[in-house]
């Protein structure tokens, strides 16, 4: 039997002592409340059907983010790590002062609904709609930090909250392509920098179909110019990849490799200066491709599309969808077909020769 005393403050404390189970100690306001409590949890213990709530109720969301990202965040991979913290803020923002017990799939639907829907309950300012793909991220973070609350952290929840929740659907996927003045305004505006290393990080994403960051943190023993081909360690999916090199890939990564430049302390083909505590780090392009895209008005033309670009010319040169994915790194032929924009003009050419 569960032990109920009348606490100095008013309140009424439920003790239960059980063999095999924690001591498990509740306060009510009411004595009816503690019976009644008392009541479910013996009865919960002899089912084998008995969580320990409490800690799940004492702790935060806002406590229990700032332990997942002192914890957990650290052990992913730094462009993620990078990621995720401002990805936490309209988590926190919205369910920071709740309990991980309290929050439950209704609330968690009610922020995607608003996130979804430019409405922001807890700011003054006017926020913006957020796409499907920004909300399916920050739900992804907040599923994950239930998942290591309940499997590594013991809080007593009874279920994840996530997993009955209907995720934003992805969307169609862009479908931008370059046109032929569009690439030479940008080329030519690229090789006009300063930086050199600009105009070939360019060149070799339309050629490769590597990513941003692929590019960035490649290190000269990762090139092989007599091989024709680019060894990838840390990709996007976490799997190794080896990216063969046409001739114009080549002939850029032999310019970056033999950039006068370099450091002799850095093994970055695109170097950066040297941060506060002496330490190179990837060229950083970002604010001058920027720039450059609005110089030449190409201001919808984001740096990812160059993947795009060139996963399509890959399929437009007769490649099959394994060859092509191997070179891009898609695991799915579903994600590659996402990625993949044949241009109509050239089909109808396609089509008039089989006719």
């Amino acid at each position: 039997m569960a032990t109920i005393v009348k606490t100095p403050s008013g309140t009424w404390k439920a003790v239960i002592r059980k063999t095999g189970w924690p001591t498990t100690v509740k306060t009510f306001r009411l004595k009816k409340d503690a019976e009644d409590w008392s009541r479910r949890t013996e009865d919960e213990m002899v089912r084998g059907l008995f969580i320990q709530r409490s800690p799940a109720e004492r702790m935060t969301f806002d406590a229990a983010m700032k332990r997942y990202l002192e914890e957990v965040t650290p052990t992913k991979r730094p462009l993620t790590q990078i990621a995720e913290r401002p990805r936490a803020n309209p988590l926190v923002a919205f369910f920071g002062k709740y309990s991980l017990a309290a929050i439950t799939t209704e609330l968690i639907a009610e922020y995607r609904d608003l996130r979804l829907a430019g409405k922001d309950r807890m700011k003054d300012d006017k926020p913006q709609p957020r796409s499907a793909n920004t909300v399916r991220l920050e739900l992804a973070l907040m599923g994950h930090l239930f998942t290591v609350a309940v499997k590594e952290w013991g809080l007593g929840l009874p279920f994840n909250p996530m997993l009955n929740l209907r995720r934003p659907a992805p969307g169609p996927g862009r479908n931008r392509r370059l046109s032929a003045d569009e690439e030479a305004r940008l080329l030519a505006a690229v090789d006009a920098y300063s930086n050199p290393m600009l105009g070939w990080i360019v060149r070799i994403a339309i050629e490769t179909g590597m990513r941003s960051s692929e590019i960035a943190t490649l290190r000269c023993s990762q090139v092989d110019l007599h091989r024709r081909i680019v060894r990838l360690i840390e990709t996007k999916n976490t799997l190794p990849r080896t990216v063969p090199l046409s001739k114009s890939a080549t002939e850029n990564f032999r310019l970056a490799l033999r950039n006068p430049a370099r450091p002799e302390n850095t093994e970055l083909i695109f170097f950066g200066e040297p941060g506060k505590d002496g330490k190179r780090r990837p060229y950083n392009f970002n604010k001058v491709w920027g720039d450059i895209k609005k110089a030449v008005g190409v201001t919808d033309f984001k740096f990812h599309d160059l993947r795009h670009e060139a996963v399509s010319r890959l399929v437009e040169a007769g490649l099959s969808d394994q060859e092509v994915a191997s070179i891009s790194g898609h695991k799915s032929m579903q994600m590659l077909r996402r990625y993949t924009h044949l241009r109509a003009e050239d089909l109808v050419a396609k089509l008039d020769s089989v006719q």
